[in-house]
């Protein structure tokens, strides 16, 4: 080594990195395509000289001492002596490291004209170019990654593009310059339905609805069995574009795909029409019985309605498609997500059908230490059933916190035990010093608004609640919220119904605050607009607390007998639920 002395160069390689070592190996390889050394039967001579050797002993060093910058130019030009991709690729790692795009830039491009059918190096740019928010510039990189795809792998990229530019801040610039990308494609039969689904996701993140609605219909009219289209077509449900409904319903009117019936479904729920939700998964388990993740969806929206047996049944049926991994299969073979939730929504069945032992036994069955804390929660929640309200609360706060936020979350389970057992002051004051804890969340403030008006204190509930309404204007449930209590309260009623319309501006779909609307209508004398409130909410949403009221005003327009049943169906629901229980006391002396 020219320059070192022999103690020099010892102490030098003992302070040599690991990546050092990995670099100088690959560099050793007869300088053509590192790291894929050519097979010969004889020994393989490096182009790799006590220079060379010296330069990138000198950058990597150099990047030990904090100093990216020099580090980045001497690797550079060691690329280039080598004609090394893997010395371009450090170089670009190396100017990454130091922050500097440009650097980075100049060694990709560097390394795409010595190697230009590379797509390591072609994806490094691209990469870079994003980054630096330089979008015109990325269609030649594009355009290189797309060409070297078979047809079928490119569908699959071009469906990545709008991913590519999501945190690009020039939205129309984006879509623009994916359309120029895509022209050629836009024509062709195998690629033409994903082409024009990404130019209408970039045109709709751009806030063009029109244009987004326009590329869904030509991607269908291209090919009408693609998935693509449809799917930026239920994306565009999510905005209120009507006109998508469409397409979506034309699709699934013929042989969709499980995963798009899926997609839909979860659209649904989404937007809580859990009817059309449960409807789509009632299709896809008979069209594919075999289709497990229909049969989680299924079961939880069965519990949701307290089918419990059916539930149950959906349920047992995914576990059965997808068994756990056995015991002895090792640490790596931990239950996945869904296996979880199937047996925590086990537990819960069986825990409203009052067989708590069998709800324990599911719970038993969890293998997944991650989820600990949704465990405990469960068991905790089965203890205060059984009148343990202090061991439940113990429970919970013995759940190891693995992540910051499990301290919170602690302390909503340690809540929820209190309410379900009518502890309020108790959960009041864990909610108070939570509030002190964690003054910025806003879910924390709206739960102790709720709970001070369980204790009658309304004046501090509606000051909480004016507080998350001023941090965040559309958190609708702080709205529903005072404008019920207000109805509840059969006071400032026009405010209340103002209240209760801005939260349906926020969720229009929303039965619960349909619920409300219909409470305010009710105090103000509108019964028959109450009565049909009230009968569309508990339609989209059976629930023991909407079969309270709508029990009530038809108790109160003579129809007694229906009263009756829908209070009947309310207790079946939840017979637990206190407005159902108080009610019915109230108007007809039953417990």
């Amino acid at each position: 080594m020219r320059g070192l002395s022999g103690l020099d160069y010892y102490g030098l390689m003992t302070r040599i990195p690991r990546l050092l070592l990995l670099t100088l190996a690959a560099a050793c390889v007869g300088g053509s395509a590192l790291g894929s050394p050519p097979k010969t039967e004889g020994p393989v001579n490096s182009n790799l000289d006590g220079e060379l050797f010296y330069q990138l002993l000198v950058s990597e060093l150099t990047a030990q001492s904090g100093d990216n910058g020099s580090a980045y130019a001497f690797m550079l030009d060691a690329a280039r002596k080598a004609n090394s991709p893997r010395l371009y690729e450090r170089a670009v790692e190396l100017a990454l490291q130091g922050r500097s795009g440009e650097s980075a830039l100049e060694a990709a491009q560097a390394w795409a004209r010595a190697f230009p059918s590379s797509r390591e190096a072609n994806r490094y740019q691209l990469q870079i170019l994003l980054g630096l928010n330089r979008l015109a510039e990325t269609q030649e990189p594009l355009k290189r990654e797309l060409a070297a795809l078979a047809p079928a792998e490119r569908v699959a990229a071009i469906s990545q593009l709008p991913r590519y530019f999501a945190r690009t801040t020039d939205k129309k610039l984006s879509a623009t310059v994916v359309e120029k990308i895509l022209l050629t494609e836009l024509v062709n039969r195998t690629t033409g339905a994903a082409a024009w689904a990404a130019i209408g996701t970039m045109r709709m993140q751009a806030q063009d609805m029109d244009g987004a609605m326009d590329a869904a219909r030509r991607g269908v009219a291209l090919n009408a069995e693609a998935e693509e289209p449809v799917l930026l077509a239920i994306a565009l449900l999510e905005y209120k574009i009507p006109q998508a409904a469409s397409i979506v319903h034309r699709y699934l009117a013929g042989k969709p795909t499980p995963d798009l019936r899926m997609a839909y479904a979860r659209h649904e729920i989404n937007a809580q029409r859990y009817a059309e939700a449960y409807k789509q998964m009632q299709l896809l388990t008979t069209e594919k019985p075999d289709f497990p993740e229909a049969w989680l969806l299924r079961g939880s929206l069965e519990l949701q309605d307290s089918k419990l047996a059916t539930a149950e049944s959906s349920l047992k049926t995914y576990i059965a498609l997808n068994p756990p991994p056995p015991a002895d299969a090792g640490q790596s073979a931990t239950m996945g997500r869904g296996l979880v939730q199937a047996y925590l929504l086990l537990a819960q069945a069986a825990e409203q059908g009052k067989r708590l032992d069998e709800a324990k036994a599911y719970l038993n069955q969890i293998d997944s230490p991650k989820d600990a804390l949704r465990i405990q929660r469960r068991y905790a929640a089965i203890l205060a059933r059984e009148g343990k309200v202090e061991e439940a609360r113990a429970a919970i706060r013995g759940v190891p916190e693995l992540q910051p936020s499990d301290a919170l979350d602690k302390i909503n389970a340690e809540v929820q035990i209190l309410r379900e057992s009518r502890q309020y002051a108790a959960a009041y004051q864990l909610l108070s010093d939570a509030a002190g804890r964690y003054p910025d969340d806003i879910d924390v403030v709206y739960d102790l608004a709720m709970m001070a008006e369980r204790l009658g204190k309304t004046d501090e509930m509606e000051g909480l609640l004016r507080r998350v309404m001023d941090a965040k204007p559309d958190y609708h449930h702080a709205y529903n919220a005072l404008g019920y209590s207000l109805a509840d309260r059969n006071i400032r009623l026009a405010e209340a119904r103002a209240l209760i319309n801005r939260a349906l501006a926020y969720a229009p779909d929303d039965p619960f605050i349909a619920d409300s609307l219909a409470w305010v209508e009710f105090r103000s004398g509108n019964a028959a607009e109450a009565l049909r409130l009230l009968k569309n909410a508990f339609q989209a949403r059976p629930d023991a607390e909407i079969a309270a009221h709508l029990g009530e005003v038809l108790w109160t327009v003579g129809e007694r007998d229906q009263a009756s049943a829908v209070w009947k169906e309310g207790v079946g629901l939840n017979p637990q639920n206190e407005t159902l229980r108080e009610t019915m006391r109230r108007l007809r002396g039953t417990p």
